[in-house]
């Protein structure tokens, strides 16, 4: 393989792509050419480098120089002074927020040190169309490994060991799964990877197909050898069309490869991936609605159990696992249950991405120890709040997750800690909302989300949730009743209780907790007709309260 003196890697992740990343490919490829470089320095088109709101980004290795919000002007710049004299371009360095000092190194910029990648280790980092950059990081080793020299068993048991928890939201025990799959009645199995990820803000594993595909296809294929399954399906919506097209080629050279197919290795398995595109309903991300919906019909929850370890596509066994799930148990295998489980707390192991998104001033793709409390997470890899305002609360796990209020800036940020206090890790999605937000408008928010969303078919999810939001529309409206907060968190807990699917059943958590740590704000839209944040245009607006 050629060496290369520099690589400039242009971040191509869908929000640099939505900004003009290509632009400035183009730029600098006729700019290297220009100056005749093309012979030590190659330009790579990579997925998402991280850091959103700094794109479009180009990182230049082996230095680690990160240049951000180029033009396709600054190329000549960046080719003259950087890659032939060997002096960074200052002014398209980042700049620390506070002292305004510019930090040259990617490293040392504190939204990047902070992490720990573990699922997002390729990312930003290889060309996602080439297999061959994928392979020369360990790429297929586990595989490998997993065919050679390792039993399903044994397979179950590292990742069991490893305390890999699901990452879509539920926090099941991989391992656990996998082996109720396994021991599943039936000699056709599936291997399913839920794509489908639809929550307001959340671009977690639509950012690991676009940046690293083929880390979730060598996982599928490791758990199809695991539970005895010859066919794998990725469900993903329609609306990541690069994430598609980037996988559909992975896919593509994984079989040319022969990593997919038949007889991988010479071990005689065999296993092959194809993709379901969904239409972007939101419930299909519940398991057993997207299962139906692979097989063509209307994608509704079906009532469980069983479960689809045990009866689930087409009726037969199956394993799904979301993106993110997925992505670590590669590196699982190569590195060891005791390594993984070195990461995180007690009892949630590893790291957590996160979409990183809302009022803070850094916002992007983030991966932490599962643990890493939410102060950290919001002050010092977000870089505290914009312009200087107050913290009011975070909204954890998406439209289905809790409402964290200032109190709990110190909270881990784990299953078993965000799960006492009302609210979910979900599957990432984290909003961080300041002062002018109006907590009534944004549980009201979430609430329509959730209502439009329902696919209906049960009635404490169809009608419950639209009598919640009919309540907070009347109270942003100034018609909120003395009894409506009683009213809301009754209807709540009922749709909890009730509801068919996840769906339905967490729908509640924004209302539920935003009652319960905001409640002084529902009151004043109620008795006093005022809006703090001014938010509520037909409520008077108060000056806003100062939060510690």
């Amino acid at each position: 393989m050629k060496s290369w003196r520099a690589q400039v890697l242009v971040c191509a992740g869908a929000g640099c792509v939505s900004s003009g990343c290509r632009k400035i490919r183009d730029a600098l490829v006729e700019k290297i050419e220009n100056h005749g470089l093309q012979q030590e320095v190659k330009v790579i088109e990579t997925g998402c480098i991280g850091s959103c709101n700094l794109g479009p980004l180009v990182l230049i290795n082996p230095e680690g120089i990160l240049y951000q919000k180029l033009v396709p002007p600054d190329a000549e710049e960046i080719v003259v002074e950087h890659l032939i004299k060997g002096r960074p371009v200052e002014r398209l360095l980042y700049k620390d927020p506070v002292t305004g000092k510019s930090i040259p190194r990617m490293r040392d910029i504190d939204f990047f040190k902070y992490q720990e990648k573990i699922v997002l280790r390729n990312c930003g980092l290889i060309d996602p169309m080439n297999i061959e950059e994928y392979v020369a990081r360990d790429g297929y080793r586990a595989l490998h490994r997993a065919l050679t020299a390792m039993t399903p068993g044994e397979v179950i048991d590292v990742v069991t060991r490893s305390g890999l928890r699901g990452r879509g939201g539920a926090g099941f025990p991989t391992g656990l799964k996998w082996q109720f799959a396994r021991q599943a009645a039936g000699t056709t199995k599936y291997v399913v990877c839920n794509a489908d990820e639809g929550d307001p803000g959340a671009f977690m594993d639509r950012s690991v197909l676009e940046g690293d595909p083929h880390s979730v296809i060598e996982a599928m294929a490791i758990a199809g050898y695991t539970i005895g399954a010859s066919q794998g399906y990725v469900y993903i919506r329609a609306e990541y069309p690069l994430a598609i097209e980037r996988l559909t080629r992975a896919i593509e050279q994984a079989r040319e490869h022969r990593y997919l197919g038949e007889d991988i290795f010479g071990t005689g398995f065999h296993f092959d991936v194809e993709i379901r595109i969904g239409a972007g309903a939101f419930v299909c991300g519940e398991e057993t609605a997207l299962l139906t919906s692979i097989e063509g019909k209307r994608g509704e929850p079906r009532p469980r159990p069983p479960f689809p370890a045990e009866k689930g596509l087409f009726g037969c066994p199956t394993v799904i696992n979301n993106v993110e799930t997925l992505a670590n148990i590669p590196v699982i295998i190569l590195k060891g249950a005791d390594w993984f489980a070195g990461f995180g707390t007690e009892k949630s192991k590893g790291t957590k991405v996160f979409a990183l998104a809302g009022s803070v001033v850094n916002t992007g793709l983030v991966e932490v120890p599962l643990g890493t409390t939410l102060r950290d997470l919001v002050y010092k890899i977000g870089g505290g709040i914009r312009d200087g305002k107050n913290f009011k609360a975070a909204q954890t796990g998406g439209p289905s997750g809790g409402c964290i209020p200032a109190a709990y800036l110190d909270i881990p940020i784990d299953y078993e800690s965000l799960s006492k206090i009302g609210a979910i890790v979900g599957s990432g999605g984290l909003i961080i909302t300041d002062e002018d937000t109006c907590i009534v408008d944004f549980a009201r928010f979430f609430m329509d989300f959730t209502q439009n969303e329902s696919c209906g078919k049960c009635p404490p999810c169809r009608i419950g949730t639209k009598r919640i939001l009919e309540i907070l529309v009347r109270i942003t409206q100034g018609r909120g009743r003395e009894d409506d907060l009683d009213r809301l968190e009754e209807l709540c807990l009922s749709i909890k209780d009730a509801a068919l699917c996840g769906l339905g059943q967490t729908a509640p958590n924004p209302v539920l907790t935003t009652i319960r740590y905001f409640r002084d704000e529902y009151l004043e839209h109620i008795r006093d007709k005022h809006c703090r944040a001014g938010v509520c245009r037909r409520l008077k607006k108060q000056p806003a309260v100062k939060i510690s």
